[in-house]
C-alpha cells in the first residue's frame, strides 16, 4: 500500500510524544523517523518498521495507538477512520438519555447494545477512577481506579432505562465482584453507574428483584455507583466487534458458554433445593 508520507511522518511524531507508547515501541518508531528525516527511502523505512512491529501485532500486544498506526500502514481499511466521538460530547436531545455500564472487557459490551434499534451510540471508555485522561495501559495496570465501561446513548421513545438494565443483567455475571469471566481485576468489576436518583431507584429495584428471584446461587454483588467523568477509550477499542470480528467472535462465544453453564448450575441447584424442601415436608 502506497503510504502518504506526510501523514505517516506526522503519526510517527505524535506516537513519539504519546505517553502511552511503550519505550521499546518508541525506540522502533524513533529509528524509522530518524531514517526518514535523514533521507533514507521512505517505503523501506516503513517496511522495516512494519516487520519489527509485526510479531507483537500478531499477538495483539501493541499499545492501542500503535496498533492503530500498524493497521494503517498495513492497509487494514476497517480501521483507517477514527471513531466519531461527537455524540459523546454533544448535549443530549429532547428524547435522548445515557446509561453507563461496566461488565468486564468493554470489547464484549458494545455489540449487544449497539445493534439494537433505538440505540444512538455506544462508546467504550473508562470511568470511576481518580486520574484524568487515563490510557488503556494505565487502567489495565490498575493505577487509576477506573473500570472499563460503555456509555450508551439511547432514544427514550424506544428504550427505557429499566429495559437497558435488564439487558445488562443478561450480559454479565452479577455474582463476581472481582472481574467478569476470564477478565480479572478491579478494572473489570461490574458496576451500574447512575446519573440521577431515578436511575438509582430503577437499578436498585432491578438488582433486588434479581436477588429475590433466586436466579443465582451466590449473592448479587454488582455495584451501583454515581456517574463520574467518562473518558472515551482509544480509537482501537471503539466498535471492536466490527474491526476484529474473528477475535470478537471467540470472546463472545466464551462469554456465552460461561453464562450458559452458570445458569445450568443454578437451575440444578434450585431443583435440588426444591427437592430437599419437598422431602422435608413429606417427613413432617
Amino acid at each position: 500500500m502506497k503510504q502518504n508520507q506526510a501523514e505517516v511522518t506526522r503519526n510517527l511524531y505524535n506516537l513519539l510524544l504519546n505517553p502511552a507508547t511503550r519505550d521499546w515501541e518508541r525506540s522502533l518508531l524513533r529509528t524509522a523517523k530518524i531514517g526518514i528525516d535523514n533521507g533514507a527511502n521512505f517505503d523501506d523505512q516503513i517496511g522495516k518498521l512494519e516487520a519489527d512491529l509485526r510479531p507483537l501485532a500478531l499477538r495483539n500486544n501493541l499499545t492501542p495507538d500503535v496498533t492503530d498506526f500498524y493497521l494503517k500502514i498495513t492497509g487494514n481499511a476497517a480501521t483507517l477512520d477514527s471513531f466519531d466521538l461527537s455524540k459523546h460530547y454533544d448535549d443530549d436531545g429532547p428524547h435522548q438519555a445515557r446509561a453507563i455500564f461496566a461488565g468486564g472487557c468493554f470489547w464484549c459490551m458494545v455489540e449487544p447494545f449497539e445493534t439494537k434499534p433505538g440505540i444512538i451510540a455506544v462508546i467504550s471508555g473508562y470511568t470511576g477512577g481518580h486520574m484524568d485522561n487515563p490510557t488503556y495501559e494505565q487502567v489495565v495496570g490498575g493505577y487509576t481506579g477506573h473500570v472499563e465501561a460503555v456509555e450508551i446513548i439511547f432514544d427514550t421513545t424506544i428504550w427505557s432505562y429499566a429495559e437497558l438494565v435488564e439487558l445488562y443483567w443478561q450480559l454479565t455475571d452479577p455474582t463476581d465482584e472481582f472481574g467478569q469471566m476470564a477478565d480479572r481485576g478491579s478494572n473489570y468489576r461490574p458496576v451500574i453507574f447512575v446519573a440521577n436518583e431515578e436511575q438509582r431507584q430503577i437499578a436498585e429495584r432491578s438488582k433486588q428483584n434479581l436477588a429475590t428471584f433466586g436466579k443465582y446461587k451466590r449473592p448479587i454483588v454488582t455495584a451501583i455507583e454515581p456517574t463520574s467523568v467518562f473518558w472515551p477509550a482509544e480509537n482501537f477499542h471503539q466498535q471492536f466487534y466490527q474491526k476484529n470480528p474473528r477475535r470478537y467472535k471467540k470472546l463472545k462465544s466464551a462469554r456465552k458458554q460461561f453464562l450458559a453453564f452458570q445458569h445450568i448450575q443454578t437451575k440444578l441447584w434450585r431443583g435440588l433445593k426444591r427437592s430437599q424442601k419437598k422431602s422435608n415436608n413429606d417427613i413432617k
